[in-house]
């Protein structure tokens, strides 16, 4: 029997090690150069893999563009925000060797109480919540400008920390809210979008495009000496200039607040618009938001501007009367029966007076908002050719907004459903196409198109844009215009005009009023009782020759008792936003006070304290509104003409301050309310003794200071 060599099978198993050995280095010396040549594993790009490690890549945000009104006042602008929170859990203390919370409620609530406008009592409440780790304080901690945040951080407080946001701003809270629009922070574009109105529609001009800065660091995350970097700039959005008047903006604002809460209508819209050009000047809404709080923003995101589709009743008789004066059946020296008529085909029609007024005048018909006059007159022109006027005049028609638009609808099919459009029933129009057709009252005949942009800022990429006021079209004569401006006198002057309470001191004023019935959701029938009606006018002023139109719709008010009206509600947003309108634009022609030739110099967006040099050569004396350190709101206007005794009220981009007021005439108290937005309770007259809010203290919009004034004789 043969043995087994040993030295043979260790040399068998050598060879096969040694054998399996070349393989395997074959194979990771194949894997080797696969991995060189083609530079990746498992699909994955192994360069880019190390370019990420050692790479840092970060965004350069691009800067919003600004929205202002037509002065140059910010209506809408980027800002750095602040929130603060308070750390009430001593855990976050622990391994740390300075007090990471809150160590004295009762002093911290003192301090923070000097920069929030909480009381103390109402901050240290919060501090003293049980059982959570930290806690906010409100709308009052949100938002805070970089000036507050860095006087709260000089405190020292133990457990009081900062969040840092990128945010939009609106100086201004509720201020044409629906239609300026709202910019939110998109948290996966990491940016802020436009989410409604203008900050929408213009999305693409307002946003600009984000840069990049890429470059090589090493394991620290430092970047290397020598290593490349790579810039992509940012390009910042395009400013817009918008057609507002920051001024009549205000007022208009404040009213729509008091009569809102007076007489809480269900819908409240108020538009004034140049005659001549179409920019709308001033205009608003109820129900609104505030675009700094974003109180209220849950009642409705509808423009009513554009959005509101609604019959208008008997104000859309300013255009029966210009095409029954163009088609030559209009003679105001005619008599007819008032009270009713009969439809031919079917259907009755109506005056507000069951009865009439028997047999009177169509200049009396049209001072007494004759339903029955107007279909009269509609029957002689013709049904088919009163339907090309409607058309003419752009009812059903998008006008051409820059905003989202309802058209509208006109059935026109049965003769009770035209004859009802003679008076504004039976069809539905947008606000806007209503200020488009009286346009052409106002503008010799000619159409012209509302429009709420006035130029693009292209320095950014070289696109600037200007608005374009062409006329659309003339559905009337020159002519026909200005005999239906002075046939619409008479409604406010003449003994049986329905407008006689809209009437403006040192004005001629041409207007129409309405009352439009309502739908019942229910019964699907007009309402026949209550306030359930639509009660508008409109105003064009001066009558010779218009410079704006007021336009103003109110739904459904409350009213105090059956004697008091529809129109009583309209009255207190039409005059005082008319008579202030008229007196801006004809201040230089009434005034009697001689200026002097000092022109006021521009002031936004300078740091205060630069700003302080530039008035270092004037003898005027200024009053600086907020605790933030750059100008960005300023009255007077740049360039405007200003007496060398006339105050000049700036305000910053901190949290707005209260000024000492008194001894302060009226009227200067009602121009810090302008410029901040916030509404003044004003009592009395002469010179300001008294003011709820002490000097120096924090006021935002929302808040109501009472003012009292008295005169130095003490009457």
């Amino acid at each position: 029997m043969k043995t087994k060599n040993p030295f043979l099978n260790r040399k068998v198993i050598s060879v096969f090690l040694f054998l399996i050995t070349i393989v395997l280095f074959g194979l990771f010396l194949g894997r080797i150069s696969y991995i060189m040549v083609k530079g990746e594993i498992a699909g994955k790009d192994l360069i880019q893999n190390v370019n990420k490690l050692y790479t840092k890549s970060s965004v350069l945000q691009a800067k919003r563009g600004t929205i202002y009104d037509r002065n140059g006042n910010p209506i809408a602008m980027d800002a750095s925000s602040y929130k603060i929170f308070a750390v009430l859990t001593d855990e976050w203390s622990e391994n740390s060797k300075v007090p990471q919370h809150i160590m004295d409620k009762q002093e911290s609530a003192r301090i923070l109480a000097q920069y929030l406008s909480l009381t103390e009592e109402e901050i240290a409440s919060r501090l003293q919540t049980k059982n959570v780790v930290q806690v906010e304080f409100g709308s009052a901690g949100n938002n805070l400008s970089y000036d507050t945040m860095s006087q709260i951080e000089e405190e020292q407080l133990p457990g009081i920390f900062f969040e840092e946001k990128q945010t939009r701003l609106y100086p201004n809270g509720t201020f044409a809210s629906h239609l300026v629009g709202l910019a939110q922070t998109n948290q996966e574009k990491q940016g802020l979008e436009g989410v409604m109105g203008l900050e929408k529609a213009f999305e693409d001009v307002l946003a600009g495009n984000d840069g990049s800065v890429n470059y090589q660091k090493d394991r620290f995350g430092y970047a290397l000496p020598n290593g490349e970097m790579n810039i992509t700039e940012a390009k910042d959005g395009n400013d817009i200039y918008l057609t507002l008047d920051k001024r009549l903006q205000v007022l208009l604002e404040n009213e729509m607040t008091k009569v809102n809460e007076e007489n809480s209508p269900e819908i409240m819209t108020a538009t004034l618009m140049d005659a001549k050009t179409g920019a709308i000047l001033a205009a608003s809404q109820r129900p609104t938001f505030n675009a700094t709080t974003k109180e209220g923003i849950a009642q409705t995101w509808q423009n009513f501007l554009t959005e509101y589709a609604f019959e208008p009743g008997s104000t859309l008789k300013v255009v029966t009367l210009a095409a029954a004066i163009e088609e030559g059946v209009f003679n105001p020296n005619e008599y007819f029966e008032s009270g009713s008529i009969e439809i031919e085909g079917g259907g009755l029609v109506r005056d507000v007076k069951r009865g009439g007024w028997g047999t009177i005048t169509y200049s009396e018909g049209l001072q007494r908002s004759s339903n029955v006059a107007f279909v009269n007159l509609v029957e002689k022109m013709g049904y088919d050719t009163w339907k090309e006027y409607l058309d003419a005049f752009g009812f059903t028609q998008e006008v051409g907004m820059e905003v989202p638009e309802i058209t509208g609808s006109n059935p026109y099919t049965w003769p009770l459903e035209k004859a009802s459009t003679v008076f504004g029933q039976g069809f539905t129009v947008s606000v806007v196409q209503m200020l488009q057709a009286f346009s052409a009252i106002t503008n010799e005949g000619t159409l012209v198109k509302p429009h709420i942009v006035d130029k693009i800022d292209g320095s950014q990429t070289g696109t600037n844009e200007e608005a374009d006021p062409s006329p659309v079209e003339s559905p009337i004569s020159a002519e026909t215009a200005k005999t239906t401006l002075e046939y619409l006198k008479e409604v406010v002057y003449g003994e049986n005009g329905t407008a006689k309470k809209y009437q403006i001191e040192g004005f001629e004023i041409a207007a129409k009023t309405g009352t439009a019935q309502l739908v019942n959701p229910e019964t699907k029938k007009y309402y026949s009782s209550g306030s359930n009606y639509i009660y508008s006018v409109v105003g064009m002023a001066p009558a010779e020759n218009p410079s704006v139109i007021l336009y103003v719709t109110v739904q459904q008010p409350t009213l105090k008792s059956t004697e008091y009206h529809g129109s009583d509600v309209v009255q207190k947003i039409f005059n005082p936003v008319m008579k202030r309108a008229l007196e801006y634009i004809y201040q230089d022609k009434d005034s009697d006070k001689q200026l002097s030739e000092i022109n006021m110099p521009k002031l936004t967006d300078f740091l205060v304290e630069d700003m302080e040099k530039q008035l270092s050569t004037f003898e005027n004396e200024y009053v600086i509104i907020g605790d933030g350190t750059k100008i960005v709101q300023q009255y007077p206007l740049p360039d405007d003409k200003i007496d060398k005794n006339q105050t000049m009220f700036l305000l910053t981009d901190g949290a707005m301050t209260m000024p000492d007021l008194h001894g302060w005439s009226k009227n200067d108290v009602l121009k810090v309310q302008e410029i901040t937005g916030v509404p003044f309770a004003i009592d009395g007259e002469g010179f300001v003794q008294t003011q709820s809010v002490q000097p120096g203290s924090h006021i935002q919009i929302g808040d109501k200071i009472e003012i009292s004034l008295k005169n130095e004789d003490g009457e």
